[in-house]
């Protein structure tokens, strides 16, 4: 029989050294791919608010009255996760709106928001507004 001496593989020292390199790294990217999930929940909530805005924009438009439109929250961390921090506010006149999340809906890790038109008594005119 005929002895091998060139042996050719990794020995078990040098393969715990990668594992251990591997377990450095996944710990790691736990907390980095954690917020990175918080900021999609928070930017989806901002997504659903918006189309929620137009929906109720449109309905008091076409049919001249007050739906409310309730938006299951996604985000489950207190505070606002992307930076800067945006903010709903909207602007008559022919202004834009920006569409986010107000300091009130900022610590809200459940239930829902509602958006719906906030119609003014005296003069018939409504402002959307997301509660």
């Amino acid at each position: 029989m005929k002895k091998m001496n060139n042996r050719k593989g990794f020995t078990l020292a040098e393969l715990l050294i990668v594992v251990a390199i591997i377990a450095v790294l996944v710990a790691i990217a736990i907390p980095v791919f954690t917020s990175q999930l918080e900021k999609a929940r928070e930017a989806t909530d901002i997504a659903n608010i918006r189309s929620a805005y137009a929906e109720v924009v449109v309905h008091y438009l076409d049919k001249a009255d007050n739906i409310s439109i309730k938006v299951p929250v996604r985000q489950r961390v207190k505070g606002v996760q992307t930076s800067p921090a945006p903010v709903l506010v909207y602007q008559g006149g022919g202004s834009q709106a920006q569409y986010g999340l107000t300091d009130a809906m900022k610590s809200k890790t459940s239930g829902s928001y509602t958006v719906k038109m906030n119609i003014n008594s005296s003069t018939g005119v409504g402002t959307p507004v997301v509660q």
